[in-house]
């Protein structure tokens, strides 16, 4: 387990002090990732780069996300203590530790089984363990623990997946970002009746594509 230095969390807090001139205004979402140690979420040769506001290749053709990235769609979903969020692509769990430090009701389901497994390892190491973790096609959800307050989806999709879309409580939200796999635009859609969505559109980014059935063909 990486020791989590003076030193780093001065980097940390110089890091939100940049998403803070950024525009990231939700001071919850920033205390939270002033909680989470980023550098153990890279190999000890990488981490240097732990506290650039920047993304980074984790293996298996993912990448941790920038903070600012994760910062902007954690403020998006807007999440208290008692709901109960599904995300989609845990990745190396850096998003999934944010999350945990809102709420601790975090499902999360990872398509690379390579990965899952390093991860769940690692935020075991972490004391990370209130997250519910599963390996799976995360474009069709987890029905089985349906409804969920919150979805987050950290990889671009080309629609909105319907089984998502189905998975929201009525009065919930879901945060994607959707677009061809040059760009994407951040979306959040809100269930406001069992039949009735609104979709809001936000700023443009770049993500890895969401694979699996409701998402691109892998």
């Amino acid at each position: 387990m990486h020791a989590d230095t003076y030193r780093h969390r001065g980097q940390r807090r110089t890091l939100v002090d940049e998403l803070r001139r950024k525009g990231i205004r939700d001071e919850r979402v920033l205390t939270a990732l002033l909680a989470v140690p980023r550098h153990a979420f890279f190999e000890t040769a990488f981490q240097a780069h732990a506290y650039q506001d920047k993304a980074f290749p984790i293996g298996e053709g993912q990448t941790i996300s920038q903070p600012y990235t994760v910062a902007y769609q954690t403020a998006l979903l807007g999440l208290e203590a008692h709901h109960k969020v599904l995300e989609v692509g845990t990745g190396s769990g850096y998003q999934c530790c944010v999350l945990l430090e809102l709420t601790p009701h975090v499902f999360s389901i990872e398509y690379q089984p390579v990965l899952f497994e390093r991860t769940r390892r690692r935020l075991a190491h972490l004391n990370r363990t209130a997250a519910h973790l599963f390996c799976g096609d995360g474009s069709v959800g987890l029905p089985e623990h349906a409804p969920f307050d919150r979805i987050l989806v950290t990889a671009g999709s080309p629609t909105l997946p319907r089984p998502l879309l189905r998975q929201l409580r009525v009065g919930g939200c879901l945060v994607i970002p959707v677009g061809n796999a040059q760009a994407q635009r951040m979306v959040r859609v809100t269930r406001v009746s069992e039949e009735e969505f609104t979709r809001e559109e936000f700023e443009q980014f770049r993500f890895v594509p969401l694979l699996g059935r409701a998402g691109w063909a892998s």
